[in-house]
């Protein structure tokens, strides 16, 4: 039976939502006032984290590849490796689930949120990504960096060499279904304990943009506006530039 594109799309909104639950949730958890999980810290997050990425994907690979992050679509489809004609569907439904999941984190912890009053800054983080040190050109950098990174091993992971084939390295790549999960949930955890620590490794404007606006929405404060564009233009250049770099040292290797 042939998925239509809605029903993909459906599924990569389901998929933003729950690893959003799971991720901006371990934020507040080791954060608020009150939660039994807080100053859990920063291990604590990037694993977390990895595994939110991980139950999203288990969530929508089977139908739309779970993507669940506009600089992974732009990043495939500049690879070839995904139509450009489902790209605005899955960055809409991307961007719809990562508003969906951070309502959700609101609406779990509002008694801790109301119970913490006194880090408004850190409450911002619970919710979308603010940098360590404001200096946007590097802020702008590290996202970049960082993207890079994860796209291009996640193309990687899509060539005949990392997964099983029919007819050997140059052969027909064999689906290996939800098992692709766990290489990126190591890949998460390894960028976030490695390169998280100068912007919050958002890597993903969905999983900033959305949340970013459920804050506004929520607590009418601060919510870092000036910011808001270098987790959307780093992670979306980062993606572009892994994709073609992809291309140009795969093309010359399987040629």
């Amino acid at each position: 039976m042939e998925i239509t594109l809605f029903t993909k799309c459906v599924f990569e909104f389901i998929g933003t939502l729950v690893m959003i639950l799971l991720g901006d949730g371990v934020c507040a958890c080791t954060g608020l006032n009150l939660s039994k999980g807080k100053n859990g810290g920063w291990i604590v997050i990037t694993i977390a984290w990895g595994f939110a990425v991980m139950c999203g994907v288990f969530i929508a690979g089977p139908y739309s590849g779970a993507h669940l992050n506009p600089a992974v679509t732009l990043g495939l489809a500049i690879a070839g490796k995904f139509a450009w004609s489902a790209v605005p569907g899955y960055i809409v439904a991307q961007m719809l689930g990562g508003f969906s999941g951070a309502l959700l984190v609101y609406a779990f912890y509002q008694d801790h949120f109301k119970a913490t009053t006194d880090n408004d800054a850190g409450i911002l983080t619970m919710f979308c990504t603010m940098p360590a040190i404001n200096h946007k050109s590097v802020n702008l950098l590290s996202e970049f960096i960082a993207t890079s990174v994860l796209i291009f091993v996640i193309l990687a992971l899509t060539t005949c060499g990392n997964c099983a084939a029919v007819g050997g390295m140059t052969g027909t790549p064999v689906s290996v279904g939800s098992l692709g999960s766990f290489p990126v949930t190591y890949l998460i955890m390894a960028i976030g304990m490695s390169l998280g620590g100068t912007t919050g490794y958002a890597m993903n404007p969905a999983r900033d943009l959305g949340p970013r606006l459920v804050h506004q929405m929520m607590f009418h404060r601060y919510s870092g506006w000036n910011y808001s564009w270098v987790p959307i233009i780093g992670p979306l250049a980062g993606a572009a530039f892994a994709a073609f770099l992809f291309l140009i040292v795969y093309s010359s290797i399987l040629v």
